[in-house]
Parts: structure tokens; C-alpha cells; sequence
């Protein structure tokens, strides 16, 4: 059986590495930084944002909503403070989703 290395996480981000995962300007995700509540964090000694997983994640799921449902920054806000265990799931199943038609694109275009 070969051998299969780890995918390995990093534990911060940069400001920069978030935007080019996200495809948005670094300013979209400072925008967002002050106007989510969920959006905390790190910052260093020369204060450069550092993002965890749990950051980027919500940064994820407030980049579909906003980008991709088409929803307003208000209606963001409301639905991330009122129903976030749906949000979260409905995201989930919304990634789900996207692998899959990448697999199965992947497999069509191998035929």
C-alpha cells in the first residue's frame, strides 16, 4: 500500500491567504472582520491579522451567504445571530455538494 502523507493544517493564516481562498480584495475581509461579531482574530506584535480555522470557516460561510445567496450584509448579520446551527449545516451540505460535482466533472471528463 503506498504511503499517503497528511494534508497538514497550519494554525494561523495571514490576512492575504484568507482573501486568495475567499477570491476577495483584503479589504472585503477587513470589512467583514468589523462587521461580524463572530469575526475575531489574533493579532501580532506588529499587528497583522491572524486567522485560525475557526475564522476562516466563518469567513466561508459569510462569503456564501453574502456572494452567492445574494443576501445583504444586514441579512448576514441577522442569520448568522438568530439560526447559526442551520447556516452552519445548510454550508456544510453546500460544500458536500460542490466536491462532488468537481468528482464527478473530474470522472466525465476522464471518460
Amino acid at each position: 500500500m503506498p504511503y499517503k502523507e497528511m494534508k497538514v493544517e497550519k494554525l494561523y493564516y495571514a490576512i492575504g491567504e484568507v482573501a486568495e481562498m475567499l477570491s476577495v480584495p483584503v479589504s472585503t475581509v477587513r470589512f467583514w472582520e468589523n462587521e461580524f461579531d463572530i469575526l475575531k482574530p489574533m493579532k501580532n506584535k506588529k499587528g497583522n491579522r491572524l486567522f485560525t480555522q475557526a475564522d476562516v470557516r466563518n469567513l466561508k460561510i459569510i462569503h456564501h451567504l453574502v456572494k452567492e445567496e445574494g443576501m445583504t450584509l444586514d441579512g448576514a448579520r441577522k442569520r448568522l445571530s438568530g439560526k447559526w446551527d442551520e447556516t452552519d449545516s445548510k454550508y456544510e451540505i453546500s460544500e458536500s455538494l460542490q466536491k462532488i460535482k468537481t468528482i464527478l466533472l473530474e470522472i466525465r471528463d476522464n471518460i
